[in-house]
């Protein structure tokens, strides 16, 4: 069985509280699936936004194929595949409530497809993150406690 890539922004959930997520397509070069099945991208510090009607993800970051004879930008903006309802719905809810569009990961599905999970994110502040933090050791110390008395 092959090896499936996904690529991960492990970011995103610290720094935003995630609302709502959805799976969309790429518009992808042939050298940039090859890079991204190679394992060579970065989603650190990408976002998408609305432009005419459309989505795209920017500050994605896609190395350079070696062997390929096109080298398209790894900066470009990448085209997000959604149904026009989908894009309509995350239009509005981004105008209106100040959300911003977050992608989380790119993986390729069965049919060897690339998609991108994106989520519909709010910023943290500063003491928000400061209590996921606190919150996540406290489970922590509780687990280990119970696991601790389990083994007497």
């Amino acid at each position: 069985m092959k090896q499936s890539v996904r690529i991960e922004n492990r970011k995103a959930r610290h720094d935003f509280v995630i609302l709502e997520t959805i799976e969309g397509g790429l518009a992808l070069k042939g050298p940039e699936v090859k890079s991204i099945r190679s394992g060579s991208a970065n989603l650190r510090d990408s976002f998408a936004r609305f432009e005419n009607g459309q989505l795209y993800i920017y500050n994605f970051h896609i190395a350079q194929y070696p062997s390929a004879l096109e080298k398209p930008d790894p900066e470009r903006k990448k085209k997000v595949l959604l149904h026009r309802n989908q894009l309509l719905r995350w239009e509005r809810k981004v105008a209106e409530k100040g959300l911003t569009i977050v992608p989380l990961s790119v993986y390729f599905n069965r049919r060897g497809r690339a998609k991108v999970d994106l989520a519909l994110a709010k910023g943290k502040k500063q003491y928000d993150r400061r209590q996921a933090i606190k919150e996540r050791e406290t489970r922590r110390q509780i687990e280990r406690k119970m696991k601790n008395r389990g083994a007497k």
